[in-house]
């Protein structure tokens, strides 16, 4: 695990928050490439790549989004500060305090603090009772500015991209803490799955696609790009943790349910019968307020067999945690999956 958690703390490390993705799939392409696998770039910024089968005429598809949360400039104050409208799905509390960065549109960029309006309690009586809202959160920004004309001189314009510091720390007992381990745990879990099976020379059943999805946070990620031949269509993604749920940071999380309605009973049951047999550690879950790439592509209308299964993470979209343990059961899981057979066939 030790690979694929640097490869993790190199992908959260780059900024791409939805709508902005091309530096991370430019650092996906090249891992992809040095492997010597065919890719290729859809027109919404997407990579996919493609590991030939031995069954040619049946096709598996994995997927996994380097998009993460984020914002854009929505105005610029005339205090010389400004206020941000959010990419994603997340609440203005998870991101107050955190540092951030603003890429203009010439690439120029610049870092601040996104903090409350009214943070100073020396000055702001409701300091601790005010709304986080998008009228109270603004960006300070780390330049002498005073003005909106200050601010403007800069490059800096209403639709620039914010994305948020990421923390990432590796701890001695095998935690990865860090924003955007939704979901570039699971993509480095696919860049290791792919190098094992080029190393190992494994002859795959099926030909199988790996898309690294880049519009997932905003729900339109995995919803083309699948070819006619594919029956299976496996999403990779962070299992939610919370009250209710079974999900945990050391085990793989088989999705069963999620706002989109079941994932597919017979690839569920695959993918647990894969876990008992191989003893990983696994648990099925239902996620109440979530949907994922898989869930998109069969809203687009793909007739296509669908599931979704993940590692553990706590606290999704805000400052997210997992454990290696939960990383190498999912990569586990996949490493069996990909060489099984079909449910259908």
């Amino acid at each position: 695990m030790t690979e694929t958690v640097q490869l993790i703390k190199k992908l959260v490390s780059i900024p791409s928050p939805s709508g902005n993705t091309e530096k991370v799939i430019s650092f996906v392409e090249d891992y992809v490439k040095e492997l010597n696998i065919q890719t290729y770039r859809n027109r919404k910024g997407g990579l996919v790549a493609t590991i030939p089968g031995k069954d040619t005429d049946h096709h598996r598809m994995l997927t996994a989004h380097v998009d993460t949360l984020g914002a854009m400039v929505k105005e610029i104050k005339p205090s010389g500060r400004l206020k941000i409208d959010l990419i994603g799905g997340f609440r203005y509390n998870s991101i107050e305090g955190e540092y951030c960065e603003i890429e203009t549109l010439s690439g120029e960029v610049f870092t601040g603090t996104i903090l409350m309006h009214q943070t100073s309690v020396h000055v702001y009586k409701d300091a601790g009772k005010a709304e986080r809202n998008q009228e109270n959160i603004e960006i300070r920004l780390d330049e002498k500015v005073h003005s909106a004309e200050d601010i403007r001189s800069l490059g800096i314009e209403v639709g620039d991209f914010v994305s948020f510091d990421p923390r990432v720390e590796i701890t001695k007992s095998g935690f990865i803490k860090s924003r955007h381990l939704d979901d570039k745990a699971s993509v480095a879990l696919l860049l290791q799955l792919m190098k094992t099976i080029q190393e190992e020379q494994i002859e795959l059943p099926y030909t199988t696609h790996f898309l690294i999805s880049n519009n997932e946070e905003i729900g339109y990620g995995g919803n083309s790009n699948i070819t006619p031949q594919t029956v299976e269509y496996l999403a990779v993604d962070m299992g939610a943790m919370g009250d209710g749920q079974s999900t945990d940071e050391y085990t793989v999380s088989i999705c069963v349910k999620d706002s989109s309605g079941p994932y597919h009973y017979g690839l569920r049951r695959h993918l647990v019968e894969l876990a008992k047999q191989h003893d990983i550690q696994y648990k099925l879950d239902i996620y109440p307020f979530y949907g994922s790439d898989a869930s998109a592509a069969i809203r687009a209308g793909h007739d296509i067999v669908h599931g979704l299964i993940g590692p553990g993470i706590d606290s999704s979209h805000a400052f997210e945690r997992t454990h290696q343990d939960s990383l190498n059961h999912t990569y586990k899981l996949l490493y069996y999956y990909v060489q099984s057979n079909m449910v259908l066939l």
